[in-house]
């Protein structure tokens, strides 16, 4: 039997509260930068960037307990790039179980569909009143600039592949450097850096939980001349981030094997 370090009440609760922020603050972004009727309307793209950023910044802080993935690709990633070494946990203490894979997964998606709840609340008098098409799935979901499921899923897989590959490389999941508080600075400013430089094609999900989450509330909750939930694109920015994170894994283990172990 193994025993865990911290338990798997509280490695529910960091992954959903952590994933919780992150959408919550991204979301927020979204809506200030692109509702009618809002101080920060129409301030732009890189407002966008810097807020979703620093929304990765803060949910990691807040999901310490569990190593701070928010994210089923940096999850999924981590378990297909340390396959075989039993000495490899998903966070201090969490060994890499089916079952605790499974609770982060789910973790993930609960907290995004809540954090998406609280950007509705914060925002409900702009959600009231009328928004152009497709403004009000936008605030919650990701969506293409040119509709290409395919290239969309390409773009998507790159823009996962190069944040896994940093997080892996990097060390970040192993503390490398006993940096703290700064290992998760390092990841919002390549979430910034991501959105900036590849994100205007799809709008960067590079995540799955933060576009089902939210896109789940789109669908079963109160929001006011919603429209659709556009479920024909919604298994882009879950596919392409995972194939995105596969590929990162696959990556990190041929550089372990020319080079020796990195992390």
């Amino acid at each position: 039997m193994v025993l865990l370090d911290v338990s798997l009440g509280q490695i529910f609760l960091s992954e959903f509260a952590g994933t919780a922020i992150l959408l919550l603050l991204g979301t927020g972004v979204v809506a200030n930068t692109v509702f009618n009727e809002s101080k920060g309307s129409g301030t732009g793209w890189l407002l966008i960037n810097w807020g979703w950023g620093i929304g990765v910044f803060a949910g990691v802080l807040v999901a310490f307990k569990s190593g701070g993935h928010l994210n089923p690709a940096v999850t999924i990633g981590k378990v297909v790039a340390h396959m075989g070494d039993s000495s490899v946990t998903l966070a201090a203490g969490v060994p890499v179980t089916a079952g605790n894979v499974t609770i982060y997964l789910v973790a993930q998606v609960l907290g995004a569909f809540v954090g998406a709840g609280l950007c509705w609340l914060t925002y409900k008098k702009q959600f009231d009143i009328p928004q152009p098409e497709g403004t009000k799935l936008g605030v919650f979901s990701t969506g293409p600039a040119i509709r290409s499921l395919g290239w969309n899923c390409v773009t998507e897989a790159i823009g996962t592949f190069v944040l896994v590959t940093v997080v892996l490389l990097s060390g970040y999941q192993g503390n490398a450097g006993n940096m703290g508080w700064l290992n998760a600075l390092g990841v919002a400013l390549l979430i910034v850096g991501i959105g900036a430089s590849l994100g205007g094609p799809t709008g960067y999900a590079i995540n799955p939980a933060r576009d089902l989450g939210p896109r789940l509330w789109h669908a079963v909750m109160p929001v006011k001349d919603k429209g659709s939930s556009d479920w024909g694109y919604a298994w882009v920015p879950i596919v392409g981030p995972i194939i995105g994170g596969v590929l990162a894994a696959l990556v990190y283990l041929a550089f372990n094997g020319a080079f020796g172990p990195i992390a």
